[in-house]
């Protein structure tokens, strides 16, 4: 059997729909005051919202607090308050929220539960309850980095500019080539359009896993997210040399030489800014720097004295604290001084912070280190990610080929 569920706002009728009611039911709400008969120490109680299904309840808070002459049982209503009217109006908003999000649910196929419009609400009245609000919530209430929720906001600003206004309904698969066409056209990269739309894949893929969409519904399923392979770029032997060479003082040679340290070990900036006095131990009178990735959670550890002749180990000896030498600024700050120090040192290739780990990656695989050490080194969980660095040197290429040859004369 049919019903249709009819929802009004001032006597119109807005919306409507239709269910079976063997299967589905209808979640019903109804205002109440004071239900754990208890006032608080200004004779005040809570109104609250009870909803109803399957003969479970949720009580869901206004955060409206009034006296028990103030409440009017039997209308379910506020009397005797000299703002009762925008009280109620107040009350009648959150319940039309209420009904919103309920039907909306419904319109894309998923069944309303009572866990999940406690979820939304946060016991938030003014809760945002679009796929935007959602996902801010989402983000907000995740142990992400603050890069990552930093790169997730950036996303949802993206959007907002798109599509004002946007609603769970529009998260289709022509919305997602919208978007993307949108990005490109604005003159952003396409690799930057990719890590858009990946962040907006993980909310879906989080609003499909909390239930508030249905997995059919899931835009990305014939969605292909294209990226550009870029070289990675890191330092030759001899532009390393000269960045070693370079005269420097002050805050350019303390950014310089934690540019170096980071060559000669392959750290991230984030691992190299977060290294402590424990992070270096002696293991049979051998100095290791033994940390813990701050991406991936690997461990690391490194041999100092063993990796590029123990120039790691020279460098640190110049500075009187581990905290010392990892005070260099933000990221963004020593990308800075090293835009200065790669012209002062004549250097053509452009040089970031992550510059240090691809140059590091790339000159011991040159020197013919194993890529399984190499891998170790670096921290990679995977080792197809660390042999993207043993093919990016033509001098790599035309010695192994020179080692062949000279095998193969031997013979």
């Amino acid at each position: 059997m049919n019903l249709r569920f009819f929802l009004y706002f001032g006597g119109l009728n807005l919306m409507s729909y239709s269910f079976n009611e063997d299967i589905m039911e209808k979640i019903r709400y109804r205002l109440v005051f004071n239900r754990r008969n208890r006032l608080n120490t200004q004779g005040k109680a809570l109104v609250q919202v009870e909803a109803l299904l399957n003969k479970r309840k949720v009580y869901l808070t206004t955060r409206v607090y009034l006296t028990p002459e103030q409440w009017d049982k039997q209308t379910a209503t506020v009397v005797n308050h000299p703002h009762a009217m925008e009280l109620n109006a107040w009350l009648y908003e959150f319940l039309m929220q209420l009904e919103s999000l309920e039907l909306s649910m419904w319109k894309r196929g998923v069944v309303p539960t009572l866990l999940q419009l406690k979820e939304a609400f946060s016991n938030d009245p003014s809760a945002d309850l679009s796929f935007e609000g959602f996902s801010r919530n989402s983000i907000e209430q995740s142990a992400r980095k603050k890069g990552t929720k930093r790169n997730l906001y950036s996303t949802i600003a993206q959007l907002a500019e798109f599509r004002p206004g946007y609603t769970w309904e529009d998260l289709t698969f022509t919305f997602l080539k919208q978007f993307e066409r949108w990005l490109l056209d604005k003159g952003s990269a396409v690799n930057t359009v990719a890590k858009h739309l990946r962040n907006l894949r993980t909310l879906t893929n989080e609003a499909i896993s909390a239930g508030y969409m249905q997995i059919d519904a899931d835009p990305f399923r014939n969605f292909v997210i294209k990226h550009e392979r870029t070289p990675h770029r890191f330092l030759n032997p001899d532009e390393l040399q000269k960045m070693e060479q370079v005269p420097a003082s002050g805050k350019l040679a303390h950014v310089r030489d934690a540019f170096l340290f980071c060559c000669y070990t392959g750290l991230r900036y984030s691992d190299f800014s977060h290294l402590r006095e424990e992070s270096f131990v002696e293991i049979k009178g051998q100095p290791w720097l033994m940390a813990k990735t701050r991406k991936t959670g690997y461990d690391l550890k490194i041999p100092l004295a063993l990796v590029f002749g123990g120039k790691a180990l020279e460098i640190l000896k110049c500075y009187p604290s581990i905290g010392d030498f990892t005070r260099i600024g933000s990221n963004a700050d020593a990308n800075y001084y090293l835009s200065v120090l790669q012209g002062m040192a004549g250097i053509r290739t452009h040089t970031t912070f992550h510059t240090a780990r691809h140059t590091c990656a790339t000159l011991l695989c040159h020197q013919g280190v194993p890529i399984t050490t190499v891998q170790k080194i670096l921290g990679h969980t995977e080792l197809t990610t660390t042999q993207i660095y043993s093919e990016v040197m033509a001098e790599t290429i035309v010695r192994d080929l020179y080692k062949v040859n000279g095998q193969c004369t031997n013979e």
